[in-house]
């Protein structure tokens, strides 16, 4: 039996927007000839989803809205209180490596750091887990799938470039800002551009109400 539904959790967002990764991510492994389990899929899916929020990738902190350095997020890990906590950590670090590294990769270009160190520390991220995710069955099966995450993460992360690309509209605006538009501002420019590509808002999802 797939650990499909055993996976479902709060991560997924509007299916909309689901059934669009499902289908981007589909078609660059097949322009790619990678092969990959259902549930890492699935996996991948739900990554893209939960963080086309942008309250879930970036913190607000007195400084402003941030990205939180990897590093930091190691040490974090490291100074966990309990294995659960660490591997929460972890994952949430394989997570954000695998997403800047792939999906936005180009703002790698204005940091210290380059796409290779993204990759290292996810692919280290995810093979922890797949070491230590041991247990009941859906531990297990997270297991397998944080262990092709990391044998694959650098092919994963040129699929997630693929996806990137194809969700890209002109050299400023892309899907996820649409949707983060839609969803701030209710905009009737962003609504009708996200019809356009095939995405249809939800009703009730936007914070604001569109006369």
């Amino acid at each position: 039996m797939s650990a499909t539904k055993s996976l479902r959790s709060p991560l997924i967002v509007d299916m909309n927007v689901q059934e669009y990764f499902k289908a981007s991510l589909a078609s660059a492994l097949s322009n790619q000839k990678i092969v990959a389990e259902e549930d890492t899929v699935y996996y991948l899916v739900n990554l893209l989803a939960y963080y086309c929020r942008a309250e879930h990738l970036f913190e607000l902190t007195s400084e402003g809205v941030v990205l939180q350095p990897l590093a930091m997020r190691y040490a974090r890990a490291v100074q966990a209180d309990n294995p659960a906590q660490r591997r929460q950590t972890l994952r949430c670090l394989g997570d954000v490596a695998l997403l800047i590294a792939g999906f936005f990769s180009g703002s790698l270009s204005r940091k210290a750091v380059d796409v290779d160190y993204y990759i290292g520390m996810g692919r280290s991220a995810y093979g922890y887990l797949s070491d230590t995710s041991t247990g009941s069955a859906p531990a297990r099966t997270l297991a397998v799938i944080y262990c092709e995450l990391s044998s694959k993460f650098d092919r994963f992360v040129d699929v997630l470039a693929e996806v990137s690309e194809s969700s890209r509209q002109d050299s400023s605006s892309d899907i996820l800002r649409l949707y983060e538009i839609w969803i701030m501002t209710g905009s009737p420019r962003a609504a009708n551009k996200l019809r356009k590509i095939g995405i249809e808002p939800v009703p009730g999802t936007s914070r604001h109400r569109v006369s």
